[in-house]
């Protein structure tokens, strides 16, 4: 959104009032789009040069705020229907905390594994081995975000799509992490080994304590679904096992809260 003066931008709003129209009372985008809301993550969108804005709900608060505290405007081409706050939740899913703002968009460019090591430079990757909750793939995304991870990492199947719960729970991280999808995980872990990570998988059984499993170079971090964990063919590839010192009263933690914790710990490994 580039910048303006505050009455360029308010001038530069296009928009109208009246009946709302998109997929009322679905929660859903036509084909071949995204339905995104709350506002990091139609602020994180609509300035990510990887996706096509479509079109803008709104009300003309939350518009208003956004673009004032961004000094910025909305592109000329782009759409923007004013509408309250309660005809926004027919656009969106049940319930969802959209905060005034509900934007259609292209979904993101699908990102091979390669193009994710070519630029990885040693940071952490994180692959999810069948997690299907979007909250957590979103909150997952929003950790390494906060972490500086290279990428996350899921199969195409068993794993949620691109969606407006994600880019919610992630607040803005889905459109600055990478997430390549794969066909195969066991057949990436390969990959990744070959460019010189350590694999080192999470589960409650594992053998070795996190953090004192991780070793010195790159690293991959490997997490399985509340309840199943890891698969044995994905355990298998990789080269250690490690269970995160919690204690005994607990039986597990939230995968959200287990990648947010190894993640730091990869981030401070060293450290005194």
């Amino acid at each position: 959104m580039p910048a303006h003066d505050d009455h360029a931008g308010r001038k530069g709003l296009r928009g109208r009032a009246g009946r709302m129209q998109g997929g009322r009372g679905s929660g859903r985008a036509g084909a071949g789009s995204v339905r995104l809301w709350g506002r990091h993550a139609v602020e994180a969108a609509l300035t990510n040069p990887d996706r096509t804005a479509r079109k803008l709900w709104g009300t003309r608060e939350a518009i208003a705020a956004m673009l004032d505290d961004h000094d910025a405007e909305l592109p000329s081409s782009l759409p923007v229907d004013y509408a309250q706050a309660a005809d926004l939740g027919r656009l969106v899913a049940r319930d969802a905390p959209h905060q005034g703002l509900v934007l259609e968009c292209s979904p993101l460019p699908d990102l091979a594994l390669d193009d994710v090591l070519e630029t990885a430079e040693g940071r952490v990757l994180v692959l999810l081995d069948q997690v299907t909750d979007p909250h957590n793939v979103g909150a997952i995304l929003r950790s390494c975000a906060a972490f500086g991870a290279a990428a996350l990492i899921t199969q195409d199947r068993h794993s949620p799509p691109e969606s407006g719960v994600i880019a919610k729970a992630a607040s803005g991280a889905l459109e600055v992490v990478p997430w390549a999808r794969v066909v195969n995980l066991a057949r990436a872990l390969e990959t990744i080994a070959e460019a010189g990570y350590w694999r080192l998988g999470l589960d409650g059984e594992g053998k070795s304590t996190f953090p004192q499993a991780l070793p010195a170079g790159p690293v991959a971090l490997v997490l399985g679904a509340e309840g199943e964990g890891l698969r044995h063919n994905v355990a298998q590839h990789c080269d250690a096992i490690a269970r995160l010192p919690i204690a005994s009263a607990i039986e597990s933690l939230n995968v959200s809260n287990a990648a947010a914790i190894a993640l730091y710990a990869v981030v401070v490994r060293g450290e005194d």
